[in-house]
């Protein structure tokens, strides 16, 4: 088979031989090494008639495949219990572990490639962009609420008189989101605590269950500027 060979297109004997076998297409667990060192030689005599200097490892490799050829050529007598050496393996150990480098080298490459793309920036203090004084409205957790509704049940507690009226008329929590929604169309935000004018347990508990269920239906949204500030009732946007 002739091969055409560029000059310096290699990166040493190994290279030169695992290209020679792909070239011919073989095994690399079964080398024609009659044909491959033919083929080698043929590339160190090209390389010689141009004047090239070729490296004395090429000349190392090329002394090895003789080597191994001279020992395939030479007859083996069978010894018992002697396990038969093929003069091949030590040299295919050796362009598996090449071929297994220069795989590994090329992915290396390849992603030396992307990085060089990618550019990076140092982290920065981002408190210079913010204002000392600007809170940002968020819109609060049932968890801020329920812990603000607990809160004023203990202030309401406290502060209840001696003497209270008790009444028979019964809270719904559907009246209690009719009159909730009637406050917003009129105010638009309202203070959470100030939905609780009446201090009977009914009126508080069924106010407390309409503002979630309002809250749940999106019918209005409660925002608190910050932390422990005050909690605000009003009408969602687009409403």
């Amino acid at each position: 088979m002739d091969i055409q060979f560029k000059i310096d297109q290699f990166e040493g004997p190994l290279d030169l031989l695992l290209h020679l076998i792909k070239e011919s297409k073989m095994d690399i667990f079964d080398i024609k090494i009659e044909l491959i060192t033919k083929q080698y030689l043929d590339y160190i005599e090209s390389q010689e008639r141009m004047n090239l200097e070729i490296a004395s490892e090429y000349l190392v490799m090329a002394s090895e495949l003789l080597e191994i050829k001279s020992k395939m050529l030479l007859p083996n007598p069978k010894v018992e219990e002697e396990v038969e050496i093929d003069p091949r393996e030590e040299l295919v150990t050796r362009l598996l572990e090449y071929e297994a480098y220069k795989e590994i080298t090329k992915t290396l490459k390849e992603k030396e490639n992307i990085r060089r793309d990618i550019h990076t920036k140092l982290p920065e203090n981002i408190n210079e962009y913010i204002e000392e004084d600007k809170k940002v409205e968020q819109n609060a957790s049932i968890d801020i609420l329920t812990e603000a509704f607990l809160k004023f049940l203990q202030r309401k507690e406290e502060a209840k008189p001696l003497k209270t009226k008790v009444t028979v008329k019964e809270i719904s929590v559907s009246s209690r989101r009719y009159e909730i929604k009637k406050i917003l169309k009129t105010q638009k935000r309202v203070s959470f605590f100030k939905l609780f004018p009446v201090a009977t347990k009914e009126y508080i508990v069924a106010t407390f269950l309409a503002i979630l269920e309002m809250a749940k239906n999106n019918e209005l949204c409660i925002k608190q500027k910050d932390a422990f500030e005050e909690i605000i009732c009003e009408v969602p946007n687009g409403k």
